[in-house]
């Protein structure tokens, strides 16, 4: 009798099976998300943009980052051309991976592009000519640590196709497609062009923060486009605003917030003292895209209760359009 329950069960296990196999796995239940939802780091889309990364030639158990790609689709592989773009000369190095149904993959910056600090753009391509192709379908996010001991989790900025197939104008006549960052048809969602930091803790507390500011735009085949001069206000705790200016010359700009970055009137240390906080928005003097990640490092998070290490993305307040030019040719995987 035990035998025959047993039998039983793997039988309507089977059977189970089969009924979820005849439903349709590949059918995940809710709605799907809208292509039209502007660019943010929680849905999957045609293309990620990963905020910052580095690696360390001489120490990479140190500084280096981790790279996570995954195709969402049950039914068809990604081809993904990787543009690895550093961050003061804007100049592009690039490579292909590709994708299986389901498949997720991970590299090291410290092995495939050691030594460089800047961001990298990864845009789904067809599996013929290498043309821009709607397939909103990759997610990703990276693992990201420094010698200073900043280090954070982020997630992949996605953006979404939102015209169907191969971009339009794209054939086998082309050696360069204009990605169009504008939320109109035959092009992939808007660009940011304000960003934010939500909260920023005291110099006095501890904390040293690290941000890194990105352009979104320019060449992904002779050199990414300069983000420019930056105009921002910092906020105390009490609504009083502080403007400030920063220079910056290349594609990515990375700093630490200090009395000489912003450069405010009073200084930044005394706009956030000990045991208050602040916040802060700016955008680039030109109209261009931009996005942007924080890093807080505190060494008291052990043993204060209101120490915190971690990182994220920057928030975005506006929108702007902005376009990438990529260089088109066959994936080589």
């Amino acid at each position: 009798m035990q035998g025959s329950n047993k039998f039983t069960r793997a039988l309507l296990s089977v059977a189970a099976l089969m009924l979820l196999t005849s439903v349709g796995l590949a059918a995940d239940p809710g709605l799907a998300y809208p292509a039209e939802a502007e660019v943010n780091d929680q849905k999957a889309g045609s293309i990620l943009f990963f905020n910052v990364y580095s690696s360390s030639t001489s120490n990479p158990s140190v500084q280096n980052t981790r790279f996570n790609i995954t195709n969402t689709s049950s039914t068809s592989a990604a081809f993904v051309h990787l543009f690895f773009v550093e961050g003061s000369t804007c100049s592009i190095a690039d490579r292909y991976i590709c994708l299986t149904a389901n498949q997720t993959t991970t590299f090291l910056a410290s092995e495939q592009d050691p030594g460089t600090t800047g961001y990298l753009v990864a845009v789904a391509v067809d599996g013929v000519l290498g043309c821009p192709v709607s397939f909103n379908y990759l997610i990703g996010d990276e693992y990201v640590k420094f010698e200073t001991g900043h280090f954070a989790n982020l997630g992949a900025e996605a953006f979404s196709a939102l015209y169907q197939g191969i971009l339009p104008g794209c054939d086998g006549n082309s050696i360069t497609a204009p990605i169009l960052f504008t939320g109109n048809a035959g092009a992939y969602n808007r660009v940011p062009r304000v960003l934010a930091i939500s909260n920023i803790g005291s110099l006095g507390d501890g904390n040293t923060v690290r941000v890194w500011i990105n352009r979104v735009g320019g060449s992904l085949l002779t050199g990414a486009g300069s983000i420019g001069a930056i105009f921002g206000i910092l906020y105390d705790d009490t609504e009083s605003a502080h403007s400030y200016t920063l220079p910056s010359s290349g594609c990515q700009r990375g700093a630490t917030l200090s009395d000489t970055f912003p450069r405010t009137v009073p200084r930044f240390s005394v706009v956030i003292p000990a045991g208050q906080t602040g916040w802060t928005k700016f955008w680039a003097a030109t109209d261009v895209g931009i996005l942007g990640v924080s890093i807080n490092n505190n060494p008291n998070q052990q043993t204060s209760s209101g120490a915190f290490n971690s990182g994220r993305n920057m928030h975005k307040l506006r929108l702007t359009s902005d376009a990438y030019t990529v260089p088109v040719f066959p994936p080589s995987c």
